[in-house]
């Protein structure tokens, strides 16, 4: 079940190219499951874009970080919770807050496998070496290795 042992490096070249379809002005194709998150990089102060799949859960974008509190773009986020969105066509400013409550988490791995069960349980199955329809317990054991990106659009954002 440890998504450690997967490779992460092998998610680069998706990265890239959803980077680039983001600007070629694809934007509103990919980001029906993928958004551009931008955090200040917690040692160098620059900019960092990293493309995270999302859902959004009662007007708040929700990001797992299957890394968990490893995971750079989450580390960034800890220490500078102020990010821009960019999904879709829309670009925000938004407060990011990291939580690592397990039902949170695993509350949120449910929607995700009810929205996306194909994509999602091969992901469960790919990364975390899980069934593709696991139990409400297993997503429970998950998300204690897991974190959760809850961003808030700030207001008078367009």
């Amino acid at each position: 079940m440890n998504s450690k042992a997967f490779d992460w490096r092998k998610m680069r070249p998706a990265q890239n190219l959803h980077r680039l379809l983001y600007a070629i002005g694809l934007g509103p194709v990919v980001g029906k499951i993928i958004l551009l998150l931008t955090t200040t990089g917690r040692k160098s102060g620059l900019s960092r874009v990293t493309p995270l799949q999302y859902e959004l859960i009662d007007g708040k974008y929700c990001l797992g970080a299957a890394r968990g509190k490893s995971a750079d773009w989450v580390r960034n986020i800890e220490v500078n919770p102020k990010v821009q969105v960019r999904v879709k066509r829309l670009k925000f400013s938004g407060t990011a807050k990291v939580s690592t409550d397990v039902k949170e988490i695993a509350d949120f791995l449910e929607i995700r496998l009810q929205r996306h069960p194909l994509m999602i349980g091969v992901m469960m199955e790919k990364i975390h070496h899980l069934s593709k329809r696991p139990t409400r317990s297993q997503l429970e054991e998950l998300a204690s290795e897991e974190a959760l990106v809850i961003i808030s659009k700030e207001e008078n954002c367009e």
